[in-house]
């Protein structure tokens, strides 16, 4: 409905080409009556020329018509899709992490894409239905009731049995389409999986494996495509059967009507013709609800994200947050997810421009302190302040405005170096991006590539190196300008040289700014101001790389199980 209110007046104008087709198809049929009477049975030259001229007219007009038809509905269906896709994928955007990390790529990709098509062929089918089709038979049996009402009587016994059919199909329709779609799904996935895998694929020869997959989801939906065929087709041959009982039943009192009754043999002829005219239309009428149930169902799953509740939502009355030191303080804080428990009762503090480590085993809970302080998730007990300010009572924009991110897995765009680098201030003009580059050590290399800031860094910036994406993030976060940065062991995937690099620029990232990092490897924390141990959820142990080591706590046995008790890390 919301469709058809937005383009309302367009589907005025094709309900009139479409009322023009009904009204030419019609009197195509009722011009058979005065071609057999003046022509064959009065033998009339002049009225000839008459007919001749104004099946002419009728047949360009009826051409004309469903031109405009089809093109008006051809821009609303490609306007349909496209706004449908905008507020799919806005929605989407606008949901919380623990919603994408629930739902599948491919699940999404087929919402966005074969539902949001699905909504358009829905529309245009009843549309269509309505506008063409039904205005045609309405037309034509007019036609047929002003020539002989016994006759259409006649030729209306075929309604009851094929609606029976129809309904039956429809139920069968929507449990083989709802199997469809999952099957759609499952054949992006293993695409996706399989194209941003490649190396791993290939590494441990899984090609096999992956062809495998793919053939087995491909054949499904071959197989659930081709029960919806075989469906929607039993329409035809019942309607046939239908239709040739109809106009044999007609034929046969027809004929005895003008044979034995006198009847017009031009009323007849044009009965005849309408009744064959009214066929086609009138099947796909009983087509109509199997195909529309079929794409109802892809309508009704696009529904399912766009009724979807914004995941991530703003408190009533949230201010900017405003950060003029950069101190996060962690207040107790639990956090699970679901059933399972992450954080028990966390506190701590990261003083201004200071560096401030987090280790622990996995599972420590380190990971869900950054989640927590970006707003992706939302504590079930305590507080979190920057400078004093819980970030709950804040706007979220705000809060990750004043938070730079790096990670070891570095993700960028799919676009040029320069668009990278600007996605940490968009509006930035090409001195500041060029000063970021410089600043982390990106700057020679970006120059060495083939276009310089233009290169493309392809999907997932596969086209450099580790190393160069690493100082292409920290040139982004550098341009951020953000008071509090993030590092999740921004160098753990690095060779000695590479890594050498980005320390110097994570150096000039850090300067000024509270930073804390996620430190898997503990040799790159001993220089931290503060090292916060967890364990299970908790800090157990806090303090500085040589105070943590004299005491016989768990950071000393994680340095010595990382080292082999060298004592390297004293």
């Amino acid at each position: 409905m919301e469709n058809a209110r937005a383009f309302a007046w367009q589907y005025a104008l094709a309900f009139v080409f479409m009322g023009v087709i009904a009204a030419t198809t019609a009197a195509s049929a009722w011009i058979m009556r005065d071609i057999i009477n003046q022509v064959f049975l009065e033998r009339n030259a002049t009225m000839v020329l008459a007919i001749a001229g104004v099946v002419l007219v009728i047949f360009s007009l009826k051409g004309a018509a469903t031109y405009g038809q089809m093109v008006v509905l051809g821009r609303i269906g490609n306007a349909i899709v496209a706004a449908t896709q905008r507020r799919l994928f806005e929605t989407i955007t606008r949901q919380d992490v623990a919603f994408f990390e629930s739902s599948g790529l491919g699940d999404l990709a087929t919402r966005l894409s074969h539902n949001a098509s699905a909504a358009r062929a829905a529309l245009d089918m009843v549309v269509t239905a309505v506008g063409r089709d039904l205005l045609t038979v309405i037309a034509l049996v007019a036609v047929m009731v002003a020539q002989d009402p016994v006759m259409s009587l006649i030729a209306l016994v075929i309604a009851p049995p094929a609606i029976l059919l129809v309904a039956g199909l429809v139920r069968r329709v929507r449990r083989v389409a709802k199997s469809q779609f999952v099957s759609l799904s499952r054949i992006l996935s293993v695409a996706q999986e399989t194209v941003t895998g490649i190396r791993t694929v290939k590494a441990f020869g899984a090609e096999e494996r992956m062809r495998a997959d793919m053939n087995a989801a491909v054949a499904e939906v071959e197989r659930q495509s081709n029960k919806i065929v075989r469906l929607t087709a039993r329409t035809s041959p019942v309607m046939e059967t239908l239709g040739g009982v109809a106009i044999a039943l007609v034929i046969l009192y027809g004929g005895y009507a003008v044979i034995e009754l006198g009847s017009d043999p031009g009323a007849f002829f044009a009965f005849i013709t309408a009744l064959l005219l009214a066929y086609d239309p009138a099947r796909r009428l009983a087509r109509l609800n199997v195909n529309l149930s079929n794409n109802l169902v892809g309508v009704r799953l696009m529904y399912e994200v766009l009724d979807r509740a914004v995941g991530e939502t703003e408190t009533a009355g949230s201010a900017p947050l405003a950060v003029p030191e950069g101190r996060v303080t962690f207040e107790d804080v639990r956090f699970h997810y679901g059933e399972t428990p992450a954080l028990d009762g966390l506190s701590f503090e990261a003083r201004p421009g200071e560096i401030t480590a987090l280790v622990g085993p996995s599972g420590a809970g380190k990971s869900t302190v950054f989640g927590l302080l970006e707003r992706f998730y939302t504590p079930n007990a305590g507080a979190i302040r920057i400078d004093g300010q819980d970030i709950r009572a804040a706007d979220t924009a705000s809060v990750r405005a004043a938070l730079a991110f790096v990670s070891q897995d570095t993700f960028l765009f799919n676009t040029t170096v320069r668009e990278n680098i600007a996605m940490g201030r968009p509006g930035a003009d090409e001195a500041a991006i060029r000063q970021a580059a410089i600043e982390a050590n990106a700057h020679e290399f970006i120059m060495g590539l083939d276009q310089g800031y233009d290169s493309e860094v392809g999907e997932g910036g596969g086209r450099l190196s580790g190393g160069q994406r690493q100082r292409i993030a920290i040139a982004r976060a550098l341009l951020r300008d953000a008071p509090i940065l993030l590092l999740d062991e921004a160098t753990s995937a690095l060779d000695s040289e590479s890594e050498a690099k980005v320390q110097a620029a994570l150096a000039n990232l850090m300067r000024g700014r509270t930073t804390l990092v996620i430190a898997h490897r503990l040799a790159t924390v001993r220089e931290a101001a503060q090292i916060v141990v967890m364990d299970r959820g908790r800090v157990v142990e806090r303090g500085s790389h040589g105070e943590l080591h004299a005491r016989d706590g768990l950071y000393r046995r994680l340095c010595d199980l990382q080292f082999n008790g060298s004592g390297a890390a004293s």
